[in-house]
């Protein structure tokens, strides 16, 4: 026999490979299906535990900040709007405790590392409003971002479905059960508010609010124009997937081009900070001896808002909507 192998050790590789794919069978037949509904989007999870559409559908507006009938829960209609484009699914009162945490953390530290409640009071302030905000800003410019790439995809799925003699309802909860999120779960909604009673058009609108994309408003307006006027849908969609793909791939262009631009505010911005560090690890003295003068810390705080002011212009310069 080659490679010193006889048909013992031949009969136990096979019978090793035999038990191998039939485990893997097995696995194919009784998981995949389970395992799949549950790595497409988070409402599908929801419903592996629970077969209520209409409590699912309550739930994850609940997470999302909204009330069981859709409307925001604080009237602060900023911050809440801001919650619910984020994609933040933790629930309003525990966003809200994890701030105000947060909030009170910073104080303590700085107060016991600087002695100062002033300074204590300013840096609480800053991590009660500031950092949150900043973080729910970069949060939804992801969500949005991939909602974005995503959404070529889920309008071809619904003109497909279209296609196939489906109604726009059949057509869109096709894609909350085919798509990952963020638009997954969304479409999703859509399809359970339609379903108990919402009409389209008004499921349509809140679904953009629940987003904020920009391409968003043009399918809000072709579903909502062919309601109450007839056409051809499908064709308007197809049509309408081809411009959305290219005004994305001109964002792409523009936001190559304008690399560069980017890279030298980057650079222009952290220079003058990365050169203070360096003067003080080199020269602790160069500071020391002003650093108790009131006019530094004057002087410096004008130049800190000026140089954030030049950031402001240089990131107006090289991020714009298309």
């Amino acid at each position: 026999m080659p490679f010193g192998l006889n048909e013992a050790h031949l009969f136990y590789i096979s019978v090793a490979i035999c038990v191998v794919l039939t485990a893997e069978a097995v696995y194919l037949l009784l998981f995949s299906a389970t395992s799949y509904r549950t790595r497409v989007n988070r409402r599908l999870r929801l419903m592996q535990n629970d077969a209520n559409r209409q409590a699912i559908l309550l739930q994850l507006r609940r997470e999302r900040g909204l009330t069981g009938a859709g409307d925001f829960k604080l009237p602060l209609v900023y911050l809440n709007r801001l919650v619910l484009q984020s994609g933040v699914s933790i629930g309003l009162n525990k966003l809200l405790l994890m701030i105000a945490l947060g909030a009170v953390i910073a104080f303590v530290a700085s107060f016991i590392f600087r002695g100062s409640l002033i300074e204590a009071a300013v840096i609480a302030v800053v991590a009660t409003l500031v950092l949150p905000l900043l973080v729910l800003r970069f949060l939804r410019a992801r969500r949005q971002k991939k909602f974005g790439e995503q959404f070529p995809d889920a309008i071809d799925v619904i003109v497909r479905s279209l296609r196939a003699g489906h109604p726009i309802p059949v057509a869109i909860a096709m894609v909350g059960r085919e798509m990952p999120d963020p638009v997954g779960s969304e479409f999703g909604m859509v399809a359970d508010e339609v379903t108990y009673g919402q009409d389209m058009e008004s499921a349509m609108r809140s679904l953009y609010h629940r987003i904020g994309q920009d391409d968003l408003p043009l399918f809000v307006t072709a579903v909502a124009i062919q309601g109450s006027t007839g056409g051809n849908l499908s064709e308007i969609l197809q049509n309408l997937s081809s411009v959305i793909r290219q005004r994305f791939k001109m964002r792409r262009k523009i936001r190559a081009l304008a690399s560069e631009g980017r890279f030298s505010a980057f650079i222009l911005s952290g220079l003058p900070i990365v050169m203070f560090l360096v003067l003080r690890m080199i020269a602790p003295d160069f500071y020391g001896k002003i650093w108790h003068e009131e006019m530094t810390k004057i002087g410096l705080g004008i130049a800190g808002a000026w140089m954030l002011f030049g950031v402001y212009i240089m990131h107006r310069l090289v991020n714009f909507k298309i």
